[in-house]
């Protein structure tokens, strides 16, 4: 009896705990590692672009990153702490990586002030999240889906010139507009489109990852791939504890503090869909209060580590929802693949050897959707006349200034950094403020 219960335990996919068949756990924990990795590596990449970091430190960043995300998400899997007290991790299935939220704002800060300036902020901004994990009841009021969306909405149209750049060659590389790049870019966007409309299964979820391959080889027949650099990384390396160093520029912590507080809100919604479609049920104040404490905490320890902000991916909480697989061993499978993979720095090394072109050609799919992720997350509102205010002068604003944040070259250094450099800060602020002010029946009014 004993022995059959053990077996039924180990053969179970479908439930939070137990330990799977590795041949069933095995395949399914790479489906979450395709789905995760380009999107962990990229933001690490664009960031060491706009910080002007030499090629070692860009392996180390990306390195980072990958470890980090692999350590976050073992300790959202399995919790530190009592489960029904004080305790780290939601011991729910999701996936973590470094965030593309937070990338124009970094970019921003990295222009200005360096990496360091971006982990100090990180610092700050994993207190705040936090002191929301420990306040999530009383302020969750002022993140309603309309406010989450309009920020979500226009972080993706922020990221569009990035991706316009890339396709480009990279701004500011001697390359920079050739035809050989557009070629490259367009045609790595055609097989990530074709994949994604056309493709079932394996090939529909690892569209990305195989468009950026096929980018990838296409690309070496124009001598845009050197591998140079992955013959001189070492084959093995732990992370280096404090190599870029942390700072604290207050105007950078404003802006990744702000931000912080909004991706925890927001990561709520991911945590209730991971349940809602694994679990068929909403998540409990304790697993929510666990899950905001353990993303803030992996953050102070990741800036300590140079990984850039990590939070929950959406795409991995789809693949939990359509396979209804919520065994947290095999999501722990994926962790350890991604941890492995980070602590060699060859593999890393590798990824900084993708051409610009490669990187815009399969990313722009990627800010489209999240930027359509937000309008959906919008539409889940009625979009009357006071709805539909709150989201155009949100966005209006904040993507107005940054495009001409020479408008406020008049004001202190701060100002420009904070409100200036990214439409986040200030959609945010407009869409909070009018959101509290705006009487709730001016859209009926309105109708009448």
């Amino acid at each position: 009896m004993n022995t059959d219960n053990t077996v039924k335990q180990r053969a179970s996919l479908f439930d939070l705990d137990g330990v799977p068949k590795m041949s069933q756990a095995i395949p399914l924990a790479l489906q979450h590692v395709v789905a995760m990795i380009v999107g962990c590596v990229t933001p690490a990449i664009i960031i060491s672009g706009a910080a002007g970091i030499d090629t070692a430190d860009r392996v180390l960043l990306i390195q980072a990153s990958l470890v980090v995300s692999a350590l976050a998400t073992l300790l959202q899997l399995f919790p530190l702490g009592n489960k029904n007290g004080f305790h780290l991790g939601s011991g729910l299935p999701v996936i973590l990586g470094v965030s593309f939220a937070y990338v124009p704002s970094m970019q921003a800060i990295a222009e200005q002030s360096g990496i360091p300036a971006i982990l100090g902020a990180q610092i700050v901004g994993g207190v705040c999240a936090i002191l929301v994990g420990l306040t999530i009841k009383k302020i969750r009021k002022f993140f309603p889906p309309l406010i989450a969306g309009t920020v979500v909405f226009t972080i993706g149209l922020s990221l569009y010139p990035t991706a316009i750049n890339y396709m480009a060659g990279g701004a500011g590389q001697p390359t920079y507009g050739a035809w050989q790049n557009w070629v490259v870019a367009i045609f790595t966007l055609v097989i990530v489109t074709v994949l994604n409309h056309f493709a079932k299964g394996f090939l529909k979820l690892a569209s990305i990852l195989i468009g950026m391959i096929a980018g990838y080889i296409f690309s070496m027949f124009f001598g845009m791939v050197s591998f140079g650099n992955v013959a001189e990384s070492g084959m093995f390396q732990l992370p280096q504890v404090m190599h870029f160093g942390i700072s604290f520029e207050a105007s950078a912590c404003v802006a990744l503090g702000l931000l912080f507080v909004i991706n925890s809100v927001q990561a709520i919604g991911d945590f209730s869909a991971t349940t809602a479609g694994g679990l068929d049920r909403e998540p409990t104040t304790n697993e929510l209060h666990g899950a905001i404490l353990g993303y803030g905490f992996s953050n102070i320890i990741g800036a300590f580590l140079g990984c850039l902000p990590t939070a929950t991916y959406s795409q991995n909480v789809g693949i939990v929802a359509t396979t209804k697989v919520v065994n947290r061993v095999t999501l722990g499978l994926s962790a350890l693949i991604i941890l492995v993979a980070g602590l060699f720095p060859k593999f890393s090394a590798l990824l900084t050897t993708i051409p610009y072109a490669v990187l815009g050609g399969a990313t722009v799919s990627v800010f489209a959707s999240i930027a359509m992720t937000g309008m959906k997350l919008v539409m889940t509102e009625d979009m009357n006349y006071r709805n539909t205010s709150i989201v155009g002068l949100a966005a209006a604003l904040g993507m107005g200034v940054s495009q001409a944040s020479a408008s406020l070259s008049a004001f202190p250094t701060w100002v420009t950094t904070i409100f200036g450099k990214s439409p986040v800060v200030i959609a945010t602020l407009v869409a909070i403020l009018l959101n509290v002010t705006l009487p709730k029946d001016a859209g009926k009014a309105e109708k009448n």
